[in-house]
Protein backbone atom coordinates (compact mmCIF):
# COMPACT_ATOMS: atom_id res chain seq x y z
CA UNK A 1 0.00 0.00 0.00
CA UNK A 2 1.51 3.19 -0.97
CA UNK A 3 2.27 5.68 1.74
CA UNK A 4 -0.13 8.59 1.51
CA UNK A 5 3.34 10.91 1.86
CA UNK A 6 4.82 8.66 -1.32
CA UNK A 7 1.29 9.66 -3.20
CA UNK A 8 1.69 13.61 -2.68
CA UNK A 9 5.46 13.53 -4.35
CA UNK A 10 4.60 11.24 -7.12
CA UNK A 11 2.06 13.27 -8.05
CA UNK A 12 4.34 16.78 -7.69
CA UNK A 13 7.36 14.64 -9.23
CA UNK A 14 6.21 11.72 -10.91
CA UNK A 15 9.39 10.12 -11.91
CA UNK A 16 11.21 10.74 -8.52
CA UNK A 17 13.12 7.41 -7.08
CA UNK A 18 12.36 4.96 -4.20
CA UNK A 19 15.69 6.02 -3.03
CA UNK A 20 14.72 10.01 -2.98
CA UNK A 21 11.22 9.52 -1.12
CA UNK A 22 12.68 7.20 1.50
CA UNK A 23 15.77 10.24 1.79
CA UNK A 24 12.81 12.44 2.21
CA UNK A 25 11.07 10.27 4.72
CA UNK A 26 14.42 10.30 6.61
CA UNK A 27 14.75 13.87 6.57
CA UNK A 28 11.48 14.59 8.23
CA UNK A 29 12.76 12.24 11.07
CA UNK A 30 15.63 14.28 11.27
CA UNK A 31 13.92 17.46 11.33
CA UNK A 32 11.68 16.68 14.16
CA UNK A 33 14.21 14.95 16.06
CA UNK A 34 16.51 17.84 16.15
CA UNK A 35 13.11 20.54 16.22
CA UNK A 36 13.26 19.45 20.24
CA UNK A 37 16.54 20.83 20.97
CA UNK A 38 16.56 23.94 18.46
CA UNK A 39 13.84 26.10 17.07
CA UNK A 40 13.84 24.83 12.82
CA UNK A 41 10.39 26.10 12.03
CA UNK A 42 7.30 27.36 13.32
CA UNK A 43 5.57 25.11 16.11
CA UNK A 44 2.32 25.40 15.00
CA UNK A 45 3.13 24.17 11.41
CA UNK A 46 4.83 20.95 12.56
CA UNK A 47 1.88 19.17 12.48
CA UNK A 48 1.74 19.79 8.61
CA UNK A 49 5.08 19.15 8.48
CA UNK A 50 5.25 17.33 4.70
CA UNK A 51 2.73 19.43 3.41
CA UNK A 52 3.52 22.30 4.64
CA UNK A 53 7.10 22.11 4.36
CA UNK A 54 8.72 19.28 2.49
CA UNK A 55 5.99 19.40 -0.60
CA UNK A 56 6.22 23.06 -0.43
CA UNK A 57 10.35 23.11 -0.85
CA UNK A 58 9.69 19.81 -3.49
CA UNK A 59 7.55 21.70 -6.00
CA UNK A 60 10.45 24.37 -6.83
CA UNK A 61 12.21 21.14 -8.61
CA UNK A 62 10.01 21.16 -11.48
CA UNK A 63 10.10 24.81 -12.10
CA UNK A 64 13.61 24.47 -13.14
CA UNK A 65 14.54 20.71 -15.55
CA UNK A 66 17.65 21.36 -16.28
CA UNK A 67 19.29 23.96 -13.56
CA UNK A 68 21.91 22.39 -12.27
CA UNK A 69 23.43 25.09 -9.85
CA UNK A 70 21.14 26.11 -7.22
CA UNK A 71 21.86 28.60 -4.30
CA UNK A 72 19.37 28.89 -1.38
CA UNK A 73 19.73 31.89 0.61
CA UNK A 74 18.84 31.92 4.45
CA UNK A 75 18.02 27.94 4.47
CA UNK A 76 16.49 27.93 8.09
CA UNK A 77 15.78 24.43 8.54
CA UNK A 78 15.80 23.35 5.09
CA UNK A 79 13.75 24.62 3.85
CA UNK A 80 13.65 24.47 0.40
CA UNK A 81 17.70 23.96 0.69
CA UNK A 82 18.08 20.74 1.99
CA UNK A 83 14.97 19.33 0.13
CA UNK A 84 16.44 20.32 -2.88
CA UNK A 85 19.93 19.15 -2.18
CA UNK A 86 17.98 15.55 -1.69
CA UNK A 87 16.15 15.93 -5.01
CA UNK A 88 19.49 16.96 -7.34
CA UNK A 89 20.86 13.58 -6.11
CA UNK A 90 19.22 12.62 -9.47
CA UNK A 91 20.29 15.38 -11.91
CA UNK A 92 23.44 14.54 -12.92
CA UNK A 93 26.14 16.97 -11.76
CA UNK A 94 23.36 19.13 -9.84
CA UNK A 95 24.28 21.04 -6.48
CA UNK A 96 23.25 23.51 -4.06
CA UNK A 97 24.80 26.37 -1.52
CA UNK A 98 22.81 26.82 1.29
CA UNK A 99 23.81 30.07 3.06
CA UNK A 100 22.26 30.73 6.89
CA UNK A 101 23.94 32.56 9.25
CA UNK A 102 23.17 30.88 12.39
CA UNK A 103 25.40 28.59 13.77
CA UNK A 104 22.93 26.13 15.24
CA UNK A 105 20.86 25.87 12.16
CA UNK A 106 23.85 25.38 10.15
CA UNK A 107 24.86 22.72 12.14
CA UNK A 108 21.59 20.81 11.35
CA UNK A 109 21.95 21.86 7.39
CA UNK A 110 25.59 19.91 7.63
CA UNK A 111 24.12 17.20 9.65
CA UNK A 112 21.68 16.57 6.99
CA UNK A 113 23.71 16.85 3.80
CA UNK A 114 25.91 14.52 5.40
CA UNK A 115 23.36 11.82 6.28
CA UNK A 116 22.29 12.14 2.84
CA UNK A 117 25.24 12.14 1.21
CA UNK A 118 23.30 15.22 -0.77
CA UNK A 119 25.52 17.46 -3.30
CA UNK A 120 25.21 20.87 -1.17
CA UNK A 121 27.92 23.08 0.60
CA UNK A 122 26.52 24.82 3.52
CA UNK A 123 28.38 28.47 4.55
CA UNK A 124 27.08 29.73 8.06
CA UNK A 125 27.35 33.24 7.14
CA UNK A 126 25.45 36.40 6.43
CA UNK A 127 24.67 36.60 2.60
CA UNK A 128 26.47 39.23 1.65
CA UNK A 129 29.19 38.12 2.96
CA UNK A 130 29.94 35.27 0.66
CA UNK A 131 28.91 37.34 -2.68
CA UNK A 132 32.40 36.67 -3.74
CA UNK A 133 32.51 33.24 -2.63
CA UNK A 134 29.82 31.64 -4.59
CA UNK A 135 29.82 31.43 -7.97
CA UNK A 136 26.55 33.00 -10.37
CA UNK A 137 23.84 29.74 -9.92
CA UNK A 138 21.60 28.92 -12.56
CA UNK A 139 18.69 29.20 -10.00
CA UNK A 140 18.37 31.27 -6.43
CA UNK A 141 15.50 30.14 -4.17
CA UNK A 142 15.02 32.25 -0.79
CA UNK A 143 11.18 30.93 1.41
CA UNK A 144 10.57 32.78 4.21
CA UNK A 145 13.15 35.30 4.39
CA UNK A 146 12.62 38.82 3.58
CA UNK A 147 10.52 41.25 1.34
CA UNK A 148 10.62 40.62 -2.23
CA UNK A 149 12.66 44.41 -2.29
CA UNK A 150 15.05 43.29 0.21
CA UNK A 151 15.57 39.96 -1.29
CA UNK A 152 16.42 41.74 -4.73
CA UNK A 153 19.34 43.50 -2.24
CA UNK A 154 20.65 40.16 -0.98
CA UNK A 155 20.48 38.38 -4.21
CA UNK A 156 22.07 41.79 -6.85
CA UNK A 157 25.19 40.34 -7.31
CA UNK A 158 24.09 36.56 -8.59
CA UNK A 159 21.00 38.23 -10.41
CA UNK A 160 22.20 40.66 -12.30
CA UNK A 161 25.19 38.33 -13.39
CA UNK A 162 22.19 36.20 -15.14
CA UNK A 163 20.94 33.82 -12.33
CA UNK A 164 17.74 33.48 -12.02
CA UNK A 165 15.29 33.31 -8.63
CA UNK A 166 12.49 31.12 -7.55
CA UNK A 167 11.20 33.35 -4.74
CA UNK A 168 8.18 31.53 -2.66
CA UNK A 169 5.61 34.02 -1.63
CA UNK A 170 2.51 34.30 0.68
CA UNK A 171 -1.24 35.70 0.11
CA UNK A 172 0.23 39.55 0.05
CA UNK A 173 2.82 38.86 -2.90
CA UNK A 174 1.33 41.70 -4.98
CA UNK A 175 1.86 44.19 -2.62
CA UNK A 176 5.47 42.90 -2.67
CA UNK A 177 5.85 42.83 -6.43
CA UNK A 178 4.31 46.65 -6.60
CA UNK A 179 6.83 48.21 -3.69
CA UNK A 180 9.90 46.73 -5.27
CA UNK A 181 9.31 48.14 -9.09
CA UNK A 182 10.04 51.29 -7.42
CA UNK A 183 13.67 50.65 -7.53
CA UNK A 184 14.09 47.82 -9.71
CA UNK A 185 13.20 46.41 -13.08
CA UNK A 186 12.74 42.89 -13.66
CA UNK A 187 10.50 39.99 -15.82
CA UNK A 188 8.32 37.99 -14.15
CA UNK A 189 6.29 35.10 -13.76
CA UNK A 190 4.03 33.86 -11.64
CA UNK A 191 3.63 29.95 -10.79
CA UNK A 192 0.95 29.23 -8.90
CA UNK A 193 1.78 26.68 -5.87
CA UNK A 194 0.38 23.39 -6.30
CA UNK A 195 0.85 22.91 -2.31
CA UNK A 196 -0.64 26.25 -1.24
CA UNK A 197 -3.58 27.64 -2.87
CA UNK A 198 -2.96 31.34 -1.17
CA UNK A 199 0.98 30.83 -1.90
CA UNK A 200 3.27 31.33 -5.45
CA UNK A 201 6.34 31.08 -6.62
CA UNK A 202 7.61 34.19 -8.38
CA UNK A 203 10.16 33.55 -11.17
CA UNK A 204 12.49 36.55 -11.34
CA UNK A 205 15.41 37.36 -14.26
CA UNK A 206 16.83 40.20 -15.61
CA UNK A 207 17.14 41.92 -12.38
CA UNK A 208 18.24 45.89 -12.95
CA UNK A 209 18.56 49.00 -10.65
CA UNK A 210 15.73 51.23 -12.29
CA UNK A 211 16.68 54.13 -13.61
CA UNK A 212 16.69 57.35 -10.79
CA UNK A 213 15.58 59.64 -13.40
Amino acid sequence: MTDRREQKVQDILSDVSRETVDNLFEFEALFRKWSKAINLASPSTLDQLWDRHILDSAQLFNLAPVAKNWLDLGSGGGFPGVILAILLKERPEGRIDLVESNGKKAAFLRTAIGQFSAPGTVYAARIDAVWSKIATPDIITARALASLNDLFTLAEPWLAAGATALFQKGRDYRREIDESRDGWTFDLLEHASVVDKDSVVLQISNLRRADPN
